[in-house]
């Protein structure tokens, strides 16, 4: 094409306006739905527990029924002569290295000598059929010395030793400012912070395909495949290039779904038959295969002066980590740097633990650290207000943290940090009505429709809660993702290892390249462990980092593009823009289509994003730990019967630092998934551990809030005032309503009630009066 035919003038010499964001259905801004919702919504989306091959066989694992016991002797003859049974696999054919784990390699693949947690992997067994494999790992018999549990973590520091690496996973002190600083008021607490469970709509499941060249290929709903690779080929003995995994459909991940807890049996049972080898776990099986959030017991001493200014935070905080170390040092991390939440704090002194125990293990979960502290400090800032005789919300007021202030980790706060205007906000927001307390009218008990309980036991109260989560890894983890894009014609491609996991990156990418390049048709390849890495999905780091990357892809490709052109006009690439497929001059000269601009030519670009780095907190919790910060402000409206111990969340009202909007209807959606999960951890969510053993692992022993359950969500405001090291200046929006969510609900439910409310989930005993 030559530039007479690319080229038209524009009337009145200047480029047509950009439709507004209400306008756009594509880019940036817009609210583009995902592009795999039909399929969802259809039921036609193909997740792990879909996928077959021929000659597939059955696994199914073997778990130890004591919380903490000595395997004597492991017969597995019995199983392996039944009928249909192809393989059955222990510690002792573990080809690799023996141990494993993300930071720490210290827990086995199946149990050695001594089994450390109940539902902990014993054997597993690869059958003919599903029903042949759970009767051979039935016929598998264990013999046992049952040892005494070590479940207790205030005992940890002074029992026998659990583990060769000691019971004491990490102690982080903090010290900033002056630590014998006193107020003229102190309030103390307590709090105790149940184990929640991601419980996982689809259980985990996965495939392993053996290959030619002696490897294997695993195929799971992993959110960190290059991870999971390396491990598990140093548990198979293979060099990582001989084991490749293949992300299937994800049913939803909380920043879990990093255990191991498919991959090496499926592996090793593939590699022992060599024949695909399936596994899906069953909804037991899910409780006890993969980790929880952390319980956590908190004391608190707060310092104030008369004026409710705060003056000093004392703090301890105990987290029981479980049999194994997974993600416990990098909560702790964060639970000991927000103990004093988005205030600001003169003096802090901060101890936190993270401990051994014969427990189930503790792992990610969305917001770990955070949360923990979140329900502590806002229950100490209600305890203060109560003391002072102010407001709660204003005692707040009085000391909201705000860009520029420092942390007690003595990092400087450099993103922006509204937190000010977030709590204004919620505090501005109309209050739903109150219900009419007549016969006439009918209104929802906290007992459910038709409760059993009387209006006139009915106390409704309306708390405020304030909290931040950290954004990307922290203490020097290296935060780098890769991607490349492809246009080809009217097509665009992205490659990159982020997973989709409900986030919404899929979509997100779509829209970079969408926004980037004027492509209206964008596709995100599969991800597999063939691409270079983009590390996990957890902490907002694909909104950040991985999008990163393709931003920068797309514009290496824009300039390839636009180059030819601008040499043609005698300008540079920078005076032309693409607005909805069309390149226009900076003066309306030149306009033309990406179509035409492209001629059928081929461009690519690969490019890597890189957030500035970390390090780690030293021995008195000081360091620039964190990439970013966000926060959020969460009233919560309850209606509590005081007879029966139940209690009705009415309203949550939410108004949240976001940073920059990018889809309007995924940002909320995500904003009312995070309100909904913290509803669960604050009524509902708790996995019942009696001397170790987990009881009812199921979802009637765990119950999860229904669309019943499920209150008026009201997003109030969403402050969009960028991050500028950010890229788009977004923020991930998920984590930060359901950290702060189950405070607010616990400081509304002390209003209504008059009781302290310390512990979370909130039991019916806590808010009847004595």
């Amino acid at each position: 094409m030559t530039s007479g035919d690319a080229a038209t003038a524009t009337p009145h010499g200047g480029a047509p306006p950009p439709p507004s964001p209400a306008e756009r259905t594509h880019g940036l801004g817009a609210s583009v739905p995902p592009a795999d919702a039909l399929a969802k919504a259809q039921g036609t989306f193909p997740y792990a527990a879909d996928l077959w091959a021929e000659g597939l066989l059955w696994a199914a694992v073997l778990r130890a029924p004591h919380p903490h016991a000595r395997i004597v002797a492991v017969d597995t003859e019995q199983a392996a002569a039944m009928p249909g049974v192809r393989a059955v696999v222990t510690h002792a054919d573990v080809p690799g290295d023996a141990n494993h784990g993300r930071g720490v390699a210290d827990r086995p693949a199946f149990a050695r000598d001594v089994v450390r947690h109940y539902g902990e992997a014993i054997a597993a067994v690869a059958a003919d059929h599903p029903d042949t494999a759970r009767l051979a790992v039935a016929a598998i018999a264990v013999e046992y010395e049952v040892l005494e549990p070590l479940t207790d973590p205030e005992q940890a520091f002074e029992a026998e030793p659990i583990h060769p690496d000691g019971n004491v996973l990490r102690h982080l002190p903090l010290r900033y400012g002056d630590a014998e600083a006193t107020g003229e008021v102190v309030v103390e607490g307590l709090y105790r912070i149940g184990r929640q469970d991601p419980a996982p709509i689809g259980t985990e499941a996965g495939l392993a395909v053996p290959r030619p060249d002696g490897g294997v290929e695993l195929y799971t709903a992993s959110t960190d495949p290059h991870t999971d690779r390396d491990r598990a080929a140093a548990c198979f003995g293979l060099p990582p290039e001989q084991v490749k995994v293949v992300v299937t459909g994800v049913p939803g991940a909380m920043a879990d779904r990093e255990d191991l807890s498919s991959q090496i049996p499926l592996g090793l049972l593939a590699l022992r038959t060599g024949r695909p080898v399936k596994l899906t776990a069953g909804r037991e099986d899910s409780f006890l295969g993969h980790g929880h959030r952390h319980p956590t017991l908190l004391r608190y001493r707060h310092h104030a002066d008369a004026a409710g200014k705060l003056v000093k935070v004392e703090a301890q905080i105990l987290m029981d980590g479980g049999a194994y170390a997974d993600g416990s040092h990098e909560a702790l991390a964060a639970a000991v740097a927000f103990a004093a939440g988005p205030y600001v704090v003169p003096h802090a002194v901060v101890d936190g633990w993270v401990v051994r125990t014969n427990n189930p293990p503790a792992a990610h979960v969305r917001g770990e650290g955070a949360f923990q502290v979140c329900a502590a400090h806002e229950g100490q800032m209600d305890k203060l207000a109560a003391t002072l005789g102010l407001d709660p919300a204003e005692l707040r007021a009085r000391n909201v943290m705000a860009t520029g202030d420092l942390l007690p980790t003595g990092q400087a706060v450099t993103c922006p940090a509204p937190v000010a205007e977030l709590l204004d906000a919620v505090r501005e927001a109309p209050l739903p009505p109150l219900p009419k307390d007549s016969p006439e009218e009918e209104w929802l008990l906290p007992g459910g429709p038709e409760g059993a309980g009387e209006p006139g036991a009915v106390r409704r109260g309306v708390g405020h809660a304030l909290g931040m989560v950290h954004l990307l890894g922290a203490e020097g983890a290296d935060e780098v993702s890769t991607a490349t894009v492809k246009v080809d014609g009217p097509v665009a491609t992205v490659l990159c290892a982020a997973v989709e996991t409900g986030q919404g990156f899929a979509t997100l990418a779509r829209q970079i390249v969408q926004e980037v390049l004027g492509v209206e048709e964008v596709h995100v390849a599969p991800v597999d462990t063939d691409q270079p890495p983009a590390g996990p999905g957890a902490r907002g780091r694909h909104t950040w980092v991985s999008a990163g990357a393709v931003e920068r892809a797309a514009k290496m490709v824009r300039t390839q593009l636009l180059q030819p052109l601008a040499a043609t006009f005698g300008m540079s690439t920078e005076l032309l823009s693409i607005t909805d497929g069309k390149i226009t001059s900076y003066d309306g000269v030149l306009s033309t289509t990406v179509a035409e601009a492209l001629d059928g030519k081929e461009l690519w670009a690969t490019a890597q994003c890189r957030p500035h780095p970390t390090e780690p907190l030293d021995d008195t919790g000081q360091g620039d730990a964190f990439v970013g910060l966000a926060f959020a402000a969460v009233r919560a409206v309850v209606d509590v019967d005081v007879e029966l111990g139940s209690v009705r969340v009415v309203e949550l009202a939410v108004a949240q630092d976001v940073g920059r909007v990018l889809n309007p209807a995924q940002c909320r959606a995500r904003i009312e998934a995070g309100l909904t999960q913290g509803l669960g951890a604050a009524l509902t969510e708790h996995l019942r551990v009696a001397r170790g053993v987990v009881r009812h692992p199921d979802l009637t022993g765990y119950p999860l809030p229904t669309a019943l359950d499920v209150p008026d969500l009201r997003v109030v405001r969403l402050v969009e005032e960028r991050d500028v090291v950010a890229p788009f200046g977004a923020k991930s929006v998920s984590a930060v309503p359901l950290v702060v969510a189950p405070a607010a609900i616990a400081s509304a439910v002390r209003a209504a009630t008059g009781r302290p409310v310390n512990r979370l989930p909130i039991r019916p005993a806590a808010v009847v009066p004595e």
